[in-house]
């Protein structure tokens, strides 16, 4: 059994292969590109919830405050009426990307520890890279791909956009597993 201190060098590596990955999967694809389609008439959607000075954050409607609201006959005709969503209010500006690189580089980080994790806990020093290999990114698939099923369940997100979500996932849990594969502590070369 390995502990996670001497599978740092492959957590590390792994979480730059992801990162890597994404970058070329987000920036240099156009496989994300129509996920989001534009607003109707998007000007004069902006202008009615300006006014608003929303804060930035999640927002359902029409929202209800307990199941005993979701069921009132003035709930029922708000939800067959329509619209029904949910819309994310980001803060005013450019996004700030430095941050989210940022906070997904530290996610990188926390799915591959999870894979190091259970690959030390389940592999012996010297193991082979495919063992290391499937081991590790299985666990890394189910951190990147699995998480973006509950956007189509719970949010709406289409189907055809989580699939993509999954691929990207995919890729992703290759990259961190060809790393631990490659690093893993007394690997045969």
């Amino acid at each position: 059994m390995l502990v996670l201190a001497d599978l740092w060098l492959p957590i590390v590596v792994a979480a730059v292969f992801v990162f890597v990955a994404s970058s070329v999967v987000h920036m240099v694809l156009p496989i994300h590109k129509n996920d989001f389609a534009p607003l109707p008439d998007e000007t004069k959607v902006l202008e009615a919830l300006r006014p608003f000075a929303l804060k930035p954050g999640g927002y359902r409607f029409p929202a209800c405050t307990s199941m005993k609201d979701m069921q009132s006959p003035e709930m029922l005709e708000k939800l067959r009426r329509g619209p029904v969503g949910m819309i994310t209010v980001f803060p005013n500006g450019p996004m700030a990307m430095g941050k989210a690189l940022g906070q997904w580089f530290v996610f990188c980080l926390v799915v591959a520890t999870f894979a190091a994790y259970l690959g030390g806990f389940s592999l012996p020093r010297g193991a082979e890279f495919m063992t290391v290999f499937r081991v590790t990114t299985t666990v890394a698939f189910v951190g990147f791909a699995l998480s973006s099923v509950t956007d189509s369940i719970w949010k709406g997100v289409s189907w055809g956009v989580t699939a993509k979500f999954v691929l990207d996932g995919a890729i992703y849990a290759l990259a961190a597993g060809a790393a631990f594969g490659w690093l893993w502590p007394d690997a045969a070369a």
